[in-house]
This record gives C-alpha cells, sequence and structure tokens, in this order.
C-alpha cells in the first residue's frame, strides 16, 4: 500500500456505490457527521440510519473492521488527523445562495482533499505493477465514456508523447471492436468512477477473452469492473450537492493518470525527455507570436 492503510472515511466512499441499501444509509450517515458516529453506539447509528445494528456490523466488516468498535476508533483518529493536516472530514454543501467567491473556495478544498484521499487510496504496489505492464505492453488500448472520457483521452496523449503505441476509445462498440483483436502482448485499460459502466465492464471482459493484460482506474475497490482487472488504481473523489460523480471523479483520475504516465516515462528517462521535447517543439513551432 502506500505505507498506512487509507482511512477509514475513504474506504467509505470507495465502498459507497456497491454497498446494500441499508449499509448505504449508515454510511451516508457516517459520511454527513464523522466525529457524531464515532461518538455513537451502534444501536443509536442503527436508529439514525433506519436500519438494524447487523447491518452497521456487517458494513464495518465490508469496509475491513472486525468489529464495530475498531470502526469507531479508527473512525475517531481519522477525523483528527484530518484536522490536524488541515483536511477536514466533513464536506462543505454549496448553497444556492453562496457568493461566487464561496463557491470557489469550496470546489477548491474540495478537489484538494479528493487529490490528498487518492494519495492515501493508491496502491503503491498496484501502481508498479500498472507501470510494468504499460512498459512491457506491445500496445496499449485505453476506454472511457462521458466524463472518464477526459481521463481516458488525457492517458492516450501522454503515453503517445512518449513514444508508447496507444490507442483511446470513446465509442463502446469501437472500443469492443478493439478489444476483441488484444492479445497476450496488449494492456486494456478502462476508467470508470462508479465500476459500474456496463460498456467499460464489457470492454475489459472482451480484452481479458484474448489474453490481454486488463487495468481498471476507479473508485470502487469491489466493483464488477475491478473484478475484471489485473491491475485496479483505486481514485477517491468528494461530491456535493452540485457535484456529482461527473465533476469530482475528473481530478482524481487525472492525478492517477499522471501518477502513471511518470511511473512509465521513468523507465526510460532520457529518451523520455528527449520525445518529451521533441513533441514540445513541434507544436510550438506552430503558436502564433
Amino acid at each position: 500500500m502506500t505505507g498506512r492503510e487509507p482511512p477509514v472515511l475513504v474506504r467509505l466512499r470507495s465502498a459507497l456505490a456497491g454497498l446494500p441499501a441499508a449499509e448505504r444509509r449508515v454510511a451516508d450517515l457516517v459520511l454527513a457527521d464523522p466525529p457524531a458516529a464515532a461518538r455513537a453506539t451502534v444501536v443509536e447509528l442503527a436508529r439514525a440510519a433506519g436500519t438494524s445494528t447487523a447491518s452497521v456490523v456487517r458494513l464495518c466488516q465490508r469496509i475491513g473492521y472486525r468489529r464495530s468498535k475498531d470502526f469507531q476508533l479508527a473512525l475517531g483518529a481519522d477525523h483528527a488527523s484530518a484536522l490536524s493536516e488541515g483536511r477536514s472530514s466533513l464536506g462543505e454543501a454549496i448553497e444556492p445562495g453562496d457568493p461566487l467567491a464561496a463557491v470557489v473556495q469550496k470546489v477548491s478544498r474540495a478537489e484538494a482533499a479528493s487529490l490528498v484521499d487518492t494519495a492515501l487510496a493508491l496502491d503503491v504496489e498496484a501502481l508498479e505493477r500498472a507501470v510494468d505492464a504499460v512498459a512491457v505492453a506491445r500496445r496499449v488500448d485505453v476506454f472511457g465514456v462521458g466524463a472518464s472520457s477526459l481521463a481516458a483521452l488525457d492517458l492516450h496523449q501522454k503515453l503517445t508523447r512518449i513514444g508508447r503505441t496507444a490507442l483511446v476509445w470513446t465509442d463502446p462498440h469501437m472500443a469492443w471492436t478493439s478489444a476483441a483483436t488484444l492479445d497476450d502482448s496488449a494492456l486494456a485499460c478502462a476508467v470508470s468512477h462508479s465500476g459500474r459502466t456496463p460498456e467499460a465492464i464489457s470492454y475489459l471482459q472482451h480484452a481479458r477473452a484474448g489474453g490481454a493484460t486488463t487495468l481498471a482506474i476507479t473508485s470502487s475497490a469491489g466493483s464488477p469492473l475491478a473484478r475484471e482487472a489485473d491491475v485496479v488504481l483505486l481514485t477517491a473523489a468528494r461530491e456535493t450537492e452540485y457535484r456529482a460523480g461527473a465533476m469530482g471523479s475528473r481530478i482524481a483520475q487525472l492525478m492517477v493518470v499522471d501518477c502513471l504516465f511518470i511511473g512509465v516515462a521513468r523507465l526510460h528517462h532520457e529518451a523520455s525527455l528527449e520525445l518529451l521535447a521533441r513533441t514540445y517543439a513541434v507544436v510550438g513551432a506552430r503558436r502564433v507570436r
């Protein structure tokens, strides 16, 4: 991992999309007010979430805590650590009457917190495996739809600039037909915040069928997409009412793409720098002065 286990709130956000309804209500309650949740008893949490104590215990176990007490101790410690590091565990809701200056401050703090959370959630050993897989692949195919297509396009562009053979797909049918041509010399990467985009799941399934190495960039460790991947790179995004997954996930995905790209580029440091300089020069020469 990154040197320490991801904080409990990062684990909760990662698991959120795949939780059963009863456990989701408990998780939402915890994320809305972590200090209060840390002080509450299991019975109080269950009552406030409108569910059973068994659902609270199952949620704790699902994200890696054997006992609910361990979960609550970790929750309290996580909140205290977040405050000391200047990253509040509490989200700042953007209200309809907020002045634009306040919106800028709230969005910037949420974006910064998403980057910190992603750094904590990202498994460095998994990142190393992804770097090695990209470095040896004859070809890298990347797929993403909607907001995730932005990260897919960015990874394609970056790999191309250092001489890697990379293709990007944003149309599912084109992606599937391309995946059907891949073999064990190729790598297929799918980007999906939820990990539950049917087109992305099918894409990795087709790629795996031909023997390709599969990589998922997602915020949900237990998602169907993650189960189809040989390597999973986790992101973590904080949302508010005005910032759905399509907004909050983007910056976290781009950060992971940057880490992956730099990891690959540094394996061939001199050659990568030379190619980056050459590609920059080609574009720079055509800029209006």
